[in-house]
């Protein structure tokens, strides 16, 4: 009986699942999609380095999604379940509350590994090779970032502006750059034509200018002077292409667990790096125990919702959802700035969830309202009327 309750139990929930969890993803997606359009149209990159770009990010994707596919889940498995009358009749049938809790706990535990497989290994995975894409598009493409008629930044501390673009041979009209590299003098400069070339092997941008003048000012700006110009070749290294991008040390999240472990020991505690390396080392277990966590509390707002709707779960859900990942966001700031340690910081939101789970496994099995939910899905004093 038990094997055959379980089973049917778990057919509830993963095809929802899979359908929330899709939902989730493209939602991400989409949300990125002018910025994908605008790099395919505007700037010229393939479909191919496009696609490549959504596959890297999918991991990180997926790993935020699943705590709240992995909740929605469970509760609209068992909301069907309670609006059906199906768990008042097992209940009668003598089978508790908890007794329907061993299927739930298998697909929390399934979800549970498939999160630390992605933390451990698809998202530092995705964000460097992620970094290493966009690195090489920026070497091949020179112009990337620069625009006609708008002031951009495509090199640290390299202002551009140019009235004419073409994308076909990077000649500019009319330019306008500031150069902030040297830190003792800053240089603008006015061409009437510029052109990119790329030296691979030298690993150098040069911005070819004609006709033009330079004006160079000390940081305090209390001298200065002109030189005028035919033709002047301004170089720029690899290491000056969007910083972030070329430096050789990677970020937190790139980074994998023994990578993270390796470098804590060689970076001073109270660093700001000391701090997200930590964060990001905790996270990785901690957001996996939320998805856990989720699939658990799923459970008994699925019973108590009964007859109040699909959506009405889903608002609940998300609603959870959200609270969880606001404490998320919250304990991640608190801990950068030093005031409480990440050590204990990114582990708020899991005791928050974990107290919620015991908190309504516990009223529910007792068969006592949750006051919360009666508060929220109360309904307006007008419709009472």
């Amino acid at each position: 009986m038990k094997p055959t309750l379980y089973r049917y139990f778990f057919n509830e929930i993963w095809p929802t699942f899979l359908a929330g969890l899709s939902v989730f993803v493209f939602i991400v997606v989409a949300t990125k999609m002018l910025s994908i359009m605008d790099m395919i149209v505007g700037r010229g990159v393939s479909l191919l380095h496009v696609g490549k770009m959504v596959v890297y990010l999918l991991p990180d994707i997926v790993g935020f999604a699943l705590p709240a596919a992995s909740l929605i889940a469970v509760v609209l498995a068992f909301l069907r379940l309670s609006v059906d009358s199906e768990i008042i009749a097992l209940k009668s049938s003598g089978v508790s509350l908890y007794q329907m809790l061993p299927p739930v706990v298998l697909f929390s535990c399934l979800g549970l590994v498939v999160a630390i497989a992605i933390s451990f290994f698809g998202v530092p995975w995705g964000n460097s090779s992620f970094k290493a894409l966009i690195f090489q598009i920026v070497e091949s493409k020179s112009d990337l970032g620069i625009k006609e008629r708008t002031f951009c930044e495509p090199f640290s501390k390299v202002v551009f502006y140019v009235n004419r673009l073409s994308g076909q041979n990077n000649e500019m009209e009319d330019v306008f750059v500031t150069d902030r590299r040297d830190q003792s003098v800053t240089n603008t400069i006015i061409a009437e034509k510029g052109r990119i070339s790329v030296h691979p092997r030298e690993k150098v941008f040069v911005l070819h200018f004609q006709n033009g003048t330079i004006f160079v000012a000390d940081k305090d700006h209390r001298s200065g002077r002109t030189v005028k110009f035919e033709t002047y070749d301004l170089s720029i290294g690899l290491k000056d292409i969007m910083a972030a991008l070329a430096s050789r040390k990677k970020a937190p999240k790139e980074l994998s667990a023994g990578e993270l472990i390796r470098q804590l020991k060689e970076t001073p505690k109270g660093e700001t790096r000391y701090n997200d390396m930590i964060m990001e080392l905790m996270e990785k277990v901690s957001i996996p125990l939320a998805v856990f966590l989720m699939g658990i509390i799923g459970m008994p707002l699925g019973a108590q919702l009964q007859a109040k709707g699909r959506s009405a779960g889903i608002g609940v859900s998300l609603a959870i959802f959200l609270v969880y990942y606001l404490c998320l966001a919250g304990a991640r700031s608190i801990c950068e700035t030093g005031f409480l340690p990440p050590q204990i910081g990114v582990w708020i939101p899991d005791l928050f969830l974990l107290a919620s789970s015991i908190y309504l496994l516990w009223s529910v099995a007792n068969e006592r309202s949750i006051n919360f939910l009666s508060w929220i899905l109360r309904p307006p004093v007008s419709a009472r009327t």
